[in-house]
């Protein structure tokens, strides 16, 4: 059976199917990502891009002819929308919560086809996070505050507040599962952080942590992450837990 062709229009649908092994099945990306080298081989093309996260054109999209269209998080609802609209096939995605975003690989892998590869996947994930949880377990939970957007700031939500519990950490800005939102100085400042961790959407690691460390509201070590580590539901999101882990429990998790 010939492969799929996806057009991903979510950077972590583009990672995971990196992950899964079928990148080679892409057609179409935004233009946030980078795919890899193999990316379109299955069809003999290279990858188009067909426009922003939320501003892709759906007209490139259509012309790619794709089986299968991938979209992810409620601001690209609206996206998934106008792609049925076109008569295509979309597996759009919200996850809320780590073990959402473990369920989408299992989900993505069998939207191409690959089935055992969202299993191993997702086992692979579980084990690497159960690993984490048993090298912190007996240690103190330090506060984190974690920051996903700087003007206004704003304390990231959805899967962070699992991935900073399984670090090893507590989070009491944001509840799990709940959408990031505009953080009250006062409040992180009685709640008196351990660690700030600075990851803002679309700007990679390329952070000053100073924009953060200089407030005076903010009397903890700065340290900046690459976005894609927190902000990503993809297995990225993974590699973020374990650096987090590293961070606040540098003895147990070197």
């Amino acid at each position: 059976m010939e492969p799929p062709r996806v057009v991903s229009l979510a950077p972590s649908a583009t990672a995971t199917l990196s992950a899964l092994g079928a990148a080679e099945c892409l057609v179409g990306v935004t233009h946030h990502d980078d795919p890899p080298d193999d990316a379109g081989s299955a069809h003999g093309t290279d990858t188009v891009a067909v426009g922003g996260w939320t501003t892709p054109s759906i007209d490139r999209v259509v012309e790619l002819a794709p089986d299968i269209v991938f979209t992810s998080d409620g601001l690209q609802a609206s996206v998934a929308d106008a792609c049925r609209d076109r008569g295509l096939e979309v597996d759009h995605r919200e996850p809320a919560t780590l073990d959402d975003v473990l369920a989408g690989f299992l989900a993505r892998g069998a939207a191409v086809g690959r089935h055992e590869a969202g299993e191993r996947l997702a086992a692979d994930a579980r084990r690497r996070l159960d690993a984490v949880a048993d090298a912190v377990a007996d240690r103190p939970r330090p506060v984190v505050y974690c920051e996903e957007w700087s003007e206004p700031p704003m304390a990231a939500g959805n899967w962070v507040p699992d991935a900073v519990a399984a670090a090893g950490g507590r989070y009491p800005f944001v509840e799990r599962g709940e959408r990031s939102r505009e953080v009250d100085p006062t409040a992180v400042a009685a709640a008196d952080p351990d660690h700030a961790v600075v990851h803002v959407c679309g700007h990679g690691d390329r952070v000053d942590p100073a924009t953060v460390a200089d407030r005076d509201w903010i009397d903890a070590p700065v340290h900046v992450l690459d976005d894609s580590l927190l902000n990503q539901p993809s297995p990225a999101l993974i590699d973020g837990v374990e650096r987090l882990a590293r961070l606040l429990h540098p003895e147990e998790y070197p």
